[in-house]
């Protein structure tokens, strides 16, 4: 089957909406009412040089996304490293490579940010899941990860 050209990039200001149907995918959940709070969130992210939310667009959608956020760092040279966060394709497009390539967009990134390392958390437990990120370079085994939820 042959794809209309994909475009990987950094989100933009007018791409709140998009966005928020494509989180729908993530979690089966609703669109967040656009309340101030959310407006607020969304400038924000927007302004902060050290998070980017990269998108693949397709046809004028959203098709594939995830947060990266750079961290400045005291140790191993003062190099920063990345975190990953949200990782989500629309259902209907999975399968289909977007999920390697926003997260191989993710890392290029990061690199080019001087960061050592890269990690990302997913809350799946999933063996096509874990396998996935195992296939796109992630270990779980280097590192044990712990959550507490405020």
């Amino acid at each position: 089957m042959k794809h209309k050209e994909r475009t990987i990039r950094p989100a933009n200001s007018g791409d709140l909406e998009k966005l928020l149907e494509l989180y729908t995918h993530l979690h089966d959940g609703t669109v967040p009412a656009k309340e101030n709070n959310l407006l607020d969130v969304w400038e924000e992210i927007l302004c902060d040089r050290r998070q980017k939310i990269l998108v693949i667009e397709e046809a004028g959608k959203l098709v594939s996304s995830c947060v990266l956020v750079i961290v400045p760092n005291l140790t191993h040279g003062q190099r920063p490293y990345a975190l990953v966060e949200n990782v989500v394709t629309r259902r209907d497009y999975r399968g289909q490579g977007c999920d390697s390539a926003v997260l191989e967009a993710a890392k290029n990134l990061a690199a080019e940010c001087g960061c050592y390392k890269i990690m990302l958390m997913t809350g799946s437990k999933k063996e096509s899941t874990l396998r996935f990120y195992e296939r796109a370079g992630y270990r779980k085994t280097d590192k044990t990860a712990f959550v507490q939820w405020l």
